[in-house]
């Protein structure tokens, strides 16, 4: 079995802005399940230093080149069940306010890997395989290849890299590749970290790794082709055949509607219908919408971004209004976006409710209660959200693209399957159509619903497949 690092900038229990920290907090422990040795390392930000600075066992300190001064690093450490968590502590890059969007972005990551890098070496641990996740950990492959190649315990190391976004790139000026990375120009010149005039941290992981991941089968595919590729279609077309597509999963425990404890009514496949029903009541009480038992009730958790969709959904207002339904959005993003759906809640009183921000635990309850979960992005390489609503069974409405594509299977009303309902083009009337048909199902068709149901909640959104596919890849890696 291997011992496997995973690297990566975000990660559950500890922090987390969007899905990537869903994966860092359950892929590891399902993969040491599978008898795997797996250790954990990403920045020690400020959130986690408040909360868990007392716990934390302090392993090591030491310095790292930046800007062509020496700065300090220190390390420290947290079990979680069998997962060991490394934080690397840097007060002025990492305790701040947010995780990124700064300007020194680049230097604040460049320093991270320096210091994961040399973190092997002053613990003296040397795993078989470093997994790094998006760009904010795509240099390590390259800096370790091109500047530790004498050193046998690096040489040995293989990698693996996964792409959660290939929208976002880590892309920065030349001057860094000496500055911050301590790597050569030749390798501008040679184009291997080149990228729009400046580097690419995500190309270099994708030409420096051993293998590339993404989060779906469907995914990968489509990251191949001009639509979806990113300007980097032509980099992973050169890899394709080291690129898996692996599906997430969900955290069964934490999303589970039978022990869930920010739902009020619990439920299995055994008394889903009168269960649900009581959570309707109970969250339409909760948002001030009109309390009836009958009505479709739609829910809504996401960034509220032109990536999942809701463009769609703005040029189809009326129709949105006029369906006979209760919506409720949970989620901030784009300013227009949020206006528009506040402006939509004023007049549609008891029908429209838009909860502006992030509550986690509403977010449970919405995936308890609703009837249909909205989902219509443009492009998804997984997607958690269908996974959770199939989990509570709620029915996901996805545009067929990336991993909603993978997990969701229409309801085909000849043969009676489904766990859901999709549209295949982007566009607002077809997503509109597609909703009708399920209001409709809803209504007029109980039986059918209650077999798509049934089905949803019959899904595997855990990680066992998952894990095992990534355990094939892992022996596939050691064993070239």
């Amino acid at each position: 079995m291997a011992s496997i690092l995973m690297v990566a900038s975000e990660g559950l229990p500890f922090i987390k802005t969007g899905g990537l920290a869903d994966v860092i907090g359950s892929l590891p422990l399902a993969l040491t399940e599978k008898g795997h040795e797996v250790k954990v390392v990403m920045p020690l930000y400020r959130k986690i230093a408040e909360k868990y600075m007392d716990e934390l066992y302090f392993d090591c300190e030491y310095t790292v080149s930046i800007n062509y001064q020496e700065v300090p690093v220190r390390v420290y450490s947290k079990m979680v069940d069998d997962v060991c968590f490394f934080f690397i502590q840097h007060q002025g890059y990492f305790e701040r306010d947010t995780l990124y969007g700064y300007q020194d972005d680049g230097e604040r990551f460049a320093y991270f890997q320096k210091a994961v890098i040399e973190m092997l070496n002053q613990l003296n641990y040397w795993p078989n395989i470093i997994h790094c996740h998006d760009w904010h950990t795509g240099m390590i492959p390259c800096m370790i290849k091109e500047t530790h190649n004498n050193d046998s315990r690096y040489n040995a190391i293989r990698f693996v890299y996964t792409i959660h976004n290939l929208a976002f790139q880590g892309n920065f000026g030349p001057e860094m590749l000496d500055s911050c990375l301590g790597l050569p120009y030749y390798l501008l010149d040679n184009g291997n970290v080149r990228f729009d005039g400046g580097i690419s941290f995500m190309k270099s992981g994708i030409l420096y790794s051993d293998k590339i991941t993404t989060v779906s089968p469907t995914y990968s595919q489509e990251i191949l082709t001009s639509q979806y590729g990113e300007h980097l279609e032509a980099v992973l077309n050169m890899r394709k055949y080291d690129l898996w597509g692996i599906v997430n999963g969900i955290d069964i425990e934490l999303w589970n509607p039978k022990t869930d404890p920010e739902i009020p009514y619990h439920f299995d496949k055994v008394n889903i219908k009168s269960e649900k029903l009581k959570n309707k009541l109970a969250l339409q009480k909760e948002l001030g919408l009109d309390e009836n038992k009958d009505v479709m009730l739609v829910g809504c958790v996401s960034r509220l971004t032109w990536q999942k969709g809701f463009y769609l959904l703005m040029e189809q207002l009326d129709a949105l209004c006029a369906a006979p339904i209760q919506l409720v959005i949970l989620g901030s993003g784009e300013k227009q976006i949020e206006q528009k759906f506040r402006e939509l809640e004023n007049g549609n009183k008891g029908k429209i409710c838009f909860y502006q921000g992030y509550n986690e635990s509403l977010a449970h309850r919405i995936y308890a209660a609703s009837d249909l979960f909205l989902m219509p992005s443009l492009f998804e390489p997984c997607g958690l959200s269908q996974l959770c609503s199939l989990r509570y069974g709620t029915l996901p409405l996805v545009r067929e693209t990336g991993g909603l594509k993978d997990t969701v299977n229409a309801y085909n009303e000849y043969d009676k399957t489904g766990n859901g309902f999709s549209f295949e083009k982007y566009d607002s009337n077809d997503l509109i159509h597609t909703l009708y048909y399920a209001i409709d199902v809803y209504y007029n068709r109980k039986q059918d619903w209650d077999m798509l149901v049934t089905n949803a909640l019959n899904s595997d959104v855990s990680w066992q497949n998952s894990a095992k596919t990534y355990c094939l890849l892992y022996d596939e890696l050691l064993n070239q």
